[in-house]
């Protein structure tokens, strides 16, 4: 028997994608039901061949029995339909901000910390798209050599702010007058270092969600995490210079080897042959690439990387659909 599987949000960019994910990744499902809100209510979608037809989001709907229920519908929707799908008895994954920091949700990254979706029934939540490559090509490193201190630039595709936010690079790259209404200043032929709310502190909310719930996935609240995000002129792929330090001395040639033996890792990293990983190249695929490995010049126990992934595929909707794999695996 196939799984029962509902999908919040679905006419989205990250719904969309998870519904493109399901299929390519082949998850046995003998029932898709999506939903959205009254406005794509009644559109159709392809699913496998089959048109499954757009329903309403309601409260009715979530206390139907599901396997899991994927939502990628903002903060507000899963902060009101999770919780009721969760006490219907169903596995609400959410792809938002609003579950990622709550006392006993599991913050989950598949390749990293799969243990505490063990017998979980509720909520779980999805981390942040730049935490999430970030975790993927570090978690490793940690285990091995124990992370002090992390110093992260990210350098983050529009697409992470949604379909008017493409729409708005596409008409300033053909225009140098189309005005900028998703973003406080031009984003073409430019870089805007501020993504999200600034906290008091000077801190964005983008960057304090890069502190926490790093802490949360690796169960270490002593690890020192200073984010810049910033968003940049690129449709697809979030970029991260990434400055480590760890508590042991890294071996360079071990390193290497353990990135490359890392999940969900790919280490592209020959720079005498401009090898580096780069958002365009990396586009439509659900690994995290490595390149730039080195030390650090003063710092015997630092490293720098370059980190790049498709932050639509497993910066949200493979992330998401990884998380039912693992569950189904664990059974």
């Amino acid at each position: 028997m196939g799984l029962s599987i509902g999908v919040v949000g679905a006419t989205g960019a990250v719904g969309r994608k998870v519904i493109e994910i399901l299929k390519e990744r082949k998850v046995p499902i003998e029932k898709l039901r999506v939903f959205a809100s009254a406005r794509s209510a009644g559109e159709k979608l392809d699913f496998n061949g089959q048109e499954v037809t757009v329903e309403l989001l309601t409260e009715e709907v979530m206390k139907d029995k599901f396997d899991y229920l994927l939502f990628s519908a903002g903060g507000g929707v899963s902060e009101k339909y999770a919780p009721i799908a969760a006490e219907a008895g169903n596995i609400a994954i959410d792809n938002s901000s609003q579950w990622r920091m709550t006392e006993g949700i599991p913050l989950v990254v598949p390749e990293v910390n799969p243990h505490v979706l063990k017998d979980y029934r509720g909520i779980i939540a999805n981390p942040n798209c730049s935490t999430i490559q970030m975790m993927v090509a570090l978690a490793p490193l940690h285990k091995r050599y124990g992370i002090k201190r992390i110093v992260v630039s990210t350098y983050q595709a529009v697409s992470g702010s949604g379909h008017n936010a493409i729409v708005e690079l596409e008409g300033q790259m053909r225009d140098a007058e189309h005005p900028n209404q998703v973003y406080p200043k031009k984003i073409a032929a430019n870089c805007i270092p501020h993504i999200d709310v600034f906290n008091e502190n000077g801190f964005t909310k983008e960057e304090l969600k890069m502190v926490y719930e790093t802490q949360k996935i690796l169960e270490d609240n002593t690890i020192e995490v200073n984010a810049t995000t910033v968003r940049i002129p690129v449709f697809y792929g979030h970029s991260e210079s990434i400055y480590l330090e760890f508590k042991e001395e890294p071996d360079l040639k071990e390193v290497r080897e353990i990135l490359e033996n890392a999940p969900g890792v790919v280490v592209l990293d020959n720079p005498a042959n401009n090898e580096y990983p780069t958002p365009l190249e990396t586009a439509n695929t659900d690994d995290t690439y490595v390149g730039r490995i080195r030390r650090d010049l003063y710092n015997p126990k630092a490293l720098s990387l370059w980190v790049v992934a498709d932050n639509l595929r497993k910066g949200a909707a493979t992330n998401a659909v990884q998380i039912i794999e693992v569950m189904e695996a664990m059974k």
